[in-house]
C-alpha cells in the first residue's frame, strides 16, 4: 500500500514514506521471560513496592530487596558475578510481603574452651563455605577466649554481605538470623567446620526459633496479567498452598475447557520450577498426577536452598528454551549448587525411573555436581501408556506452536477483510481461506525444519480453514500435528558367537 502522498491530494508534491517489516521466512523461538515469586529481607519489608520489577544484575536485587534475601538468593545465579548466567532473557520479580505472624530462623553457636594453636576454622550457611567469593573462614590464635572467638565470627558473617543470616555476639555465644522471615528461612542451615583439629575449641549449634510463615502469592500472580512469563521460579518449595495456587491460576490444557491460563483467549501459561532437597521428591508430585504446572528441580540431600535448586534448573532450561527448543537439558550441570558426597536413591538408575514415574524430575551425581537426568512435570495421570505433557520440552514446543501461529495470525489475519476462495479481490487486506492454508503449510514445514515437529504433511493434510456458516465474521482453523521426539533410551542388542575352524 503506498501511502506516501494521500489519494486526496491534488498539488504537486514528491512524497516518501518508510515502513517496517518482517520478511523472515521462518517463525522465531518463543522468547523466554523468567519470573520469580520470593521474599525481601524484614528490613526492606516496610517500604517493600511489590509491583514487578525488571531484574538484570544480583547487585541491583540486593540494592532493592536487600543483600542475602530469597530474591538475591536467586538472582546471584541467574545473574552471576561471573558469566553470563542467564544472558538477555528478561527477568522479572514480583516480591511479596512476608506472611503476618511469620518469623525468621535463629540459631546460636556456643564456643566453649580456650584456643591451644593458631587454626583456621570455616563455617558452612547453607551448605557453603564462601558466597560470591568471600570465604567464611576465620582464623583463631592461640588463647583466644569463647568471647573473642564469638565476636571474630560474628564478624565473618556480617562481612559476607550476600549471607542470608546476619550475626551477633555476647559472653562466647554467636546468635545468627536469617535475614528474612518465613518457613523458607528454615532452610537455613548453620555448621562449623574444624578440618579434624578442633585446637581446645569446640562449637554447638542450636536452634531457638524455627523459621515460619508462608505469603500468599495470589496477588502477585493476578499481577501477570497480559505478559507471557514461560518460566517461573517458585522460591517457596513444596508448600501445598503454593503450589495449589499455581496450578489454580495456570490451569490445564484441555481438548474441551482448557483453564487458566491455557484457555484460548489467554493462553499464556508457564512452567512453575520448584526446588527440592528431598532424597525423594516424588512423596510431593505422585498426588498432583493430573496437573502440568509444576517442575521439581531436585538437589537430592543438599544443604542448599531448595530455591537455589529451582534457580539453577531454570538458568538451564531458560537458555535452551531460548536458544535450542527442540533439545532438553538431559545431561546439563547444575552451575552452582551445593552437593552433598551422596545423593542417595536417584544415584541408581532404578530410583531414578521409579521417581520420574511418579511425576518428579531426577538428577545424578557426576564429578560432585548435579546432571540432570530428567526435567518432567508432575503430570502422569492414570491409564495414559505415554503421558502426554509429562517432559517439560513438550509442553515449551507447544508454547513455541502456539507463538509462531500468533505471529502470523498477526501479519495475515487480524483486521483483514474475508473473501470466499472463488472470489476475484483487488482491495487490500483481504484473506480467503486458501491463502491461509498455504501460509499454515508453510509453517508446518518450518516447524519440522527446526526440529520441533515431524511429519509436516500429517499437519498439513490436517489443515480446515473455513468462514463460519453462521458467523460472516469468524474465521476458523483447525490442525493437528506430531511433536519431534528427544533420544532418552539408546537400545542395542550384539549377539556373539565363536570362531570355529572349519570341518
Amino acid at each position: 500500500m503506498n501511502n506516501a502522498i494521500g489519494q486526496e491530494r491534488v498539488s504537486a508534491i514528491v512524497g516518501y514514506n518508510i515502513g517496517t517489516a518482517n520478511f523472515s521466512e521462518t517463525s522465531p523461538n518463543l522468547p523466554q521471560r523468567i519470573a520469580i515469586l520470593a521474599e525481601a529481607n524484614t528490613a526492606n519489608q516496610a517500604t517493600l513496592n511489590t509491583a514487578p520489577q525488571d531484574l538484570i544484575s544480583a547487585q541491583q536485587a540486593g540494592n532493592l530487596y536487600g543483600f542475602g534475601s530469597p530474591i538475591h538468593q536467586i538472582m546471584r545465579i541467574l545473574k552471576p558475578v561471573s558469566g553470563d548466567g542467564v544472558g538477555g532473557i528478561p527477568i522479572v520479580v514480583y516480591p511479596q510481603v512476608a506472611a503476618v505472624g511469620s518469623a525468621a530462623r535463629v540459631q546460636t553457636i556456643t564456643i566453649t574452651g580456650s584456643a591451644t594453636e593458631n587454626r583456621t576454622h570455616k563455617l558452612l550457611i547453607a551448605g557453603r563455605s564462601a558466597v560470591d567469593a568471600y570465604s567464611y573462614e576465620f582464623n583463631i590464635v592461640s588463647g583466644d577466649t569463647p568471647t573473642i572467638i564469638a565476636g571474630k565470627i560474628s564478624d565473618t558473617i556480617n562481612a559476607a554481605l550476600g549471607a542470608p543470616v546476619s550475626a551477633t555476639s555476647a559472653l562466647g555465644v554467636v546468635t545468627a538470623t536469617t535475614k528474612w522471615t518465613g518457613l523458607t528461612a528454615q532452610d537455613v542451615s548453620i555448621e562449623v567446620i574444624n578440618d579434624g583439629n578442633g585446637a581446645g575449641i569446640t562449637y554447638a549449634v542450636a536452634q531457638t526459633t524455627a523459621g515460619s510463615g508462608t505469603p500468599n502469592i495470589a496477588a502477585s500472580l493476578a499481577l501477570f496479567g497480559s505478559s507471557w512469563n514461560t518460566i517461573v521460579i517458585n522460591s517457596y518449595g513444596a508448600v501445598s498452598s503454593v503450589l495449589n495456587a499455581l496450578e489454580t491460576f495456570n490451569g490445564i490444557p484441555d481438548n474441551e475447557q482448557p483453564t487458566g491460563r491455557y484457555s484460548g483467549i489467554i493462553m499464556k501459561p508457564f512452567i512453575a520450577i520448584t526446588g527440592s532437597t528431598l532424597e525423594d521428591p516424588s512423596s510431593v508430585t505422585d498426588s498432583r498426577k493430573d496437573n502440568v504446572t509444576i517442575a521439581i528441580a531436585p538437589a537430592p540431600l543438599s544443604k542448599g536452598l531448595p530455591m537455589e535448586a529451582a534457580a539453577n534448573m531454570a538458568l538451564l532450561y531458560a537458555r535452551v528454551s531460548q536458544d535450542t527448543p527442540h533439545l532438553d537439558v538431559l545431561e546439563k550441570s547444575y552451575p552452582d549448587m551445593p552437593a552433598p558426597a551422596s545423593i542417595g536413591m536417584m544415584s541408581a538408575y532404578d530410583g531414578r525411573d521409579a521417581i520420574v514415574k511418579k511425576g518428579s524430575s531426577t538428577v545424578d551425581l557426576i564429578n560432585g555436581r548435579y546432571q540432570v537426568k530428567d526435567f518432567v512435570t508432575t503430570y502422569h495421570p492414570d491409564g495414559e501408556a505415554v503421558p502426554q505433557f509429562r517432559y517439560c520440552r513438550t509442553l515449551m514446543i507447544d508454547f513455541n506452536v502456539k507463538y509462531g501461529y500468533y505471529l502470523l495470525e498477526q501479519i495475515n489475519v487480524v483486521g483483514h477483510a474475508l473473501a470466499n476462495d472463488g472470489d476475484r479481490v483487488n482491495a487490500t487486506k483481504v484473506l480467503k481461506p486458501k491463502q491461509w492454508k498455504q501460509i499454515l503449510n508453510t509453517y508446518a514445514d518450518d516447524l519440522v525444519t527446526r526440529g520441533l515437529l515431524a511429519d509436516a504433511s500429517f499437519m498439513q493434510s490436517s489443515l480446515q480453514v473455513n468462514i463460519s456458516s453462521t458467523n460472516p465474521d469468524r474465521f476458523e482453523t483447525q490442525f493437528r500435528y506430531k511433536r519431534s521426539g528427544f533420544l532418552r533410551q539408546s537400545a542395542t542388542t550384539a549377539t556373539a558367537g565363536f570362531n570355529f575352524g572349519n570341518i
